[in-house]
């Protein structure tokens, strides 16, 4: 099953019909010099997920790849604010994050999803609504007390007390994964050394390119050179 019939088996209406467009996800990419993909960053509160994305982002940009950060917190105050934290309504989450994401691909960007995500079946769902070397998911591993320690936001403060109910970790579970594409482990890993590790990852899957703004500077002298009046 391709992406495409992926959506329409849940399709509730018959009616809707899929329409091609003369501009493909193939064409954007070679525009991009890059591929898209949704880099997924899984684990718990407090793991770090936020942090290596953004600075993974900074790093990214800073050499002009097409990049967008979907951020938990900050998609529940739009998308998804009439979600809360019951089993069912962090499956919705995701699946309508695993939809937007998909749109992203699409547009040629690399998405960085970084949700805590703590069900398999859900970031399953999400890994096979893309092409299978499309979804990248990665274990953003941290032992529970050490996320505890760090609890910037104070939540498994909240979460201990009963103030904050269905938190993951604590009385909510979290499934890790089974075979993740990285695992990064941010209690031996600096910020800087987990971002290289995700870069590596990406160059050596042919992701993203090291002689990338070369390849767009010979690009763009041939389309010059085309144009030229002959002598």
């Amino acid at each position: 099953m391709n992406e495409n019939q992926a959506s329409k088996a849940n399709l509730k209406s018959s009616n809707v019909v899929w329409s091609d467009t003369s501009i493909t996800k193939d064409r954007r990419d070679d525009l991009n010099q890059q591929r898209s993909a949704i880099v997924w960053f899984t684990g718990l509160s407090g793991s770090g997920k936020t942090t290596i994305a953004n600075a993974l982002e900074q790093r990214l940009h800073k050499n002009t790849f097409r990049t967008y950060l979907l951020d938990g917190d900050n998609v529940r105050h739009g998308l998804s604010n009439d979600l809360g934290f019951s089993d069912n309504d962090r499956t919705e989450n995701i699946r309508r994050i695993g939809e937007v994401s998909k749109l992203f691909i699409d547009a040629g960007v690399i998405v960085l999803a970084t949700f805590i995500s703590p069900f398999i079946n859900d970031r399953k769902f999400v890994r096979n609504i893309v092409n299978q070397t499309e979804f990248i998911e990665i274990y953003i591993k941290c032992p529970l007390q050490l996320c505890e320690n760090r609890d910037v936001k104070g939540l498994y403060k909240k979460a201990r007390t009963g103030e904050i109910k269905h938190f993951t970790g604590i009385d909510s579970p979290y499934e890790a994964p089974e075979n993740p594409e990285l695992t990064i482990d941010t209690s031996k890993l600096s910020i800087d050394e987990a971002v290289d590790e995700i870069i590596s990852y990406l160059i050596k899957n042919a992701y993203i390119s090291v002689n990338r703004k070369q390849r767009i500077t010979q690009l763009l002298l041939g389309c010059f050179s085309s144009k030229k009046s002959p002598a």
